[in-house]
């Protein structure tokens, strides 16, 4: 997407806004120190012409941009939080900004965090912490450079204030975050429709979720369509968590609010990378029964689905609805082969014997207790990577009898091709990561020192593994 293919027409959202979302006006903050900008984004959009002290005005004031909306929205919705349905949510710290319509008629769009109170922030302040930006830049920098679809982070300003939490150091400092998104249009946002008996209004989402974000789910008879546009989140969302069980990444907390229709990761707050291959791994400290943990994030998405078909009852019928949820679990099985042999640098094949070869892939894995991101990076092109995984750290695992089968069965892959070990990445006998003692490390020089250098290193190094990769 570049600026010259935006097209100058009203902002798709204006057309639902009555009914999905509330006006609402920015906090005011003492301060406005920028902190990060995505400028490879910000150009793709039109904003990249932008001064630092116009960026960090335009993004903590949220002046309107020409032509767009005349006031932020805060999105109404509601959703299931760890199985217990919620009807008090809505955006309560952040809003939609702005929203481009693209010459293809998709619509890309800012939306906000840590903006301040609106209508449905509850006993919320409405800010978020700058420990909670520097976090969310870093993971979806992370998943981006391994070609995980995610939500791109586009702004952080500090804003100078001190805030109080249950679950950090306090007083910490104060930021406000902006993410460029496909969508910020939730299961939940469905969901509140239909929990209210809005159906004509529920009618209205399906419509304008068809016209922007999956025309080919078009049909003139509302039940046809409405199974339509479920297979095609069903798909997507599929591919989506195929990717994080291929990229070690747990989301944390998968609530049905924090789907989009899209099947674009985002709202991932308390996530977690593996440190090593555990199904049972728990990313967020309060999920205490582990219902969001690593293993059982594939079935979570379609526990998710079902409750999206739940929403979608009053326009099709149930069993058309299920039907449509079919597609879940051969496009998770698809696109986590596909990920897993793209961070090995292999070739995918058979669905079939994929499927087989991540079995004894991912058991070894579990069974050894194996460094994940080290394993990925050593054997990073299979047959190719042969004298390099010989000299990594873990090389005695490797001359294990139990890696025999794993070995052979990598040795049949086909270096994926235009595979780039040349390159200074993987010459190195580490992998860029993301663990969460690394994430500690590069905060503690912030909060300590206001020292950004680990920071930025690191963010340097996640564009190194996105060059090697390919993404």
């Amino acid at each position: 997407m570049v600026w010259d293919q935006i097209m100058p027409a009203p902002p798709p959202i204006t057309e639902i806004a009555d009914a999905f979302a509330d006006p609402v006006r920015p906090a005011s903050f003492p301060e406005a120190i920028l902190r990060y900008r995505n400028q490879t984004w910000a150009e793709q959009i039109g904003l990249g012409h932008l001064s630092d002290k116009d960026w960090a005005h335009q993004f903590t004031s949220f002046p309107p941009l020409q032509g767009n909306l005349p006031e932020p929205l805060a999105m109404r919705y509601h959703g299931h939080q760890f199985g217990h349905y919620n009807p008090e949510l809505g955006d309560g710290r952040g809003f939609l900004y702005a929203q481009f319509q693209l010459k293809s008629g998709a619509p890309v769009e800012l939306g906000t965090k840590g903006t301040g109170q609106t209508p449905w922030s509850r006993r919320g302040d409405g800010r978020l912490t700058l420990k909670g930006g520097v976090r969310e830049v870093l993971a979806a920098h992370y998943l981006e450079a391994m070609g995980v679809k995610t939500s791109k982070l586009f702004s952080l300003v500090e804003t100078g204030e001190a805030l109080t939490r249950g679950d950090e150091p306090s007083p910490t400092r104060s930021a406000v975050m902006v993410r460029l998104s496909e969508t910020h249009i939730r299961f939940g946002t469905f969901q509140r429709a239909a929990s209210l008996g809005e159906t004509e209004n529920l009618a209205r989402l399906v419509d304008h979720a068809v016209r922007y974000y999956h025309p080919d789910a078009a049909d003139p008879d509302m039940s046809r369509q409405t199974a339509a546009l479920l297979h095609r989140i069903a798909e997507a969302v599929g591919r989506m968590i195929g990717q994080w069980m291929g990229a070690g990444f747990v989301h944390g907390v998968m609530n049905t609010d924090n789907f989009n229709i899209t099947g674009e990761t985002f709202d991932f707050g308390p996530y977690r990378f593996l440190p090593r291959s555990d199904p049972n791994f728990v990313a967020a400290y309060f999920d205490e029964q582990g219902l969001y943990r690593f293993g059982r994030q594939p079935t979570q998405g379609l526990w998710a689905l079902q409750q999206l078909a739940a929403a979608l009852s009053p326009l099709a019928e149930l069993d058309t609805l299920t039907d449509a949820l079919s597609v879940y679990e051969p496009a998770y099985q698809r696109s986590f082969a596909d990920q897993t042999c793209h961070m090995l640098g292999v070739e995918t094949g058979v669905l079939a014997e994929d499927v087989e070869f991540l079995s004894l892939f991912y058991a070894w894995m579990s069974e050894t207790d194996i460094n994940w991101p080290q394993v990925f990076f050593d054997w990073h092109g299979g047959p190719a990577s042969e004298a390099r995984a010989k000299a990594s750290p873990l090389a005695p695992l490797y001359a294990d009898p139990h890696f025999a089968p794993v070995k052979a069965a990598l040795m049949a892959r086909t270096p994926k091709q235009g595979i780039r070990l040349d390159t200074l990445y993987f010459q190195a006998t580490k992998p860029e990561s993301l663990l969460i003692d690394e994430i500690e490390t590069i905060w503690a020089a912030i909060a300590e020192q206001d020292d950004w250098s680990l920071f930025n290193k690191k963010l340097e190094g996640f564009e190194a593994l996105q060059a090697a990769l390919g993404a």
